[in-house]
């Protein structure tokens, strides 16, 4: 890797050429994401913040197919005893079909809470050691399937 005198010797260069080289220390410089004074990591190093990175990102994504499968069962166990009581007898037991899609599409929610929290925490943890780590998709995906289980909750719970 060349050093920073040597990059600099290689700019002043081009720039006293002119033409199309002549702005080209500005974008080397814009390139240069790294922050004033801080330690350059070497590869080994920058790829097991990588791995790391992305097996709280795979844990995250287990957490949102839990809680899908969590939510999309209570709410067709709903669905489907809703249309086969259509007509039928209504039975008073402690925990109907009702009940039971609430409880399901809770813990769904409740579920997906938690590794949401877990996954904010570890990436928090991360982000102090090494501040490049970007923004986890996951987490977004997790927000929508939240608003997702919020409405299908609604609707369980005002639909009698």
């Amino acid at each position: 890797m060349a050093s920073w005198r040597e990059v600099k010797q290689i700019e002043d260069y081009f720039s006293r050429k002119g033409g199309k080289y002549a702005k080209e220390g500005v974008a080397t410089e814009m390139a240069n994401q790294t922050a004033p004074g801080a330690i350059e990591l070497d590869t080994s190093t920058k790829l097991s913040y990588d791995r790391t990175r992305l097996a709280y990102e795979n844990t995250m994504m287990a957490w949102v197919r839990t809680a899908t499968s969590l939510i999309t069962f209570g709410f067709s166990v709903y669905k489907f005893f809703q249309i086969e009581m259509k007509g039928g007898e209504q039975v008073e037991r402690l925990l109907g079909p009702r009940e039971f899609a609430l409880m399901m599409i809770t813990f769904g929610l409740v579920s997906l809470l938690v590794g949401t929290v877990q996954h904010v925490m570890s990436l928090r943890a991360l982000r102090a050691q090494y501040p490049a780590i970007p923004r986890s998709i996951a987490a977004l995906l997790a927000g929508l399937i939240s608003i997702l289980g919020i409405l299908v909750l609604i609707a369980v719970v005002f639909r009698q």
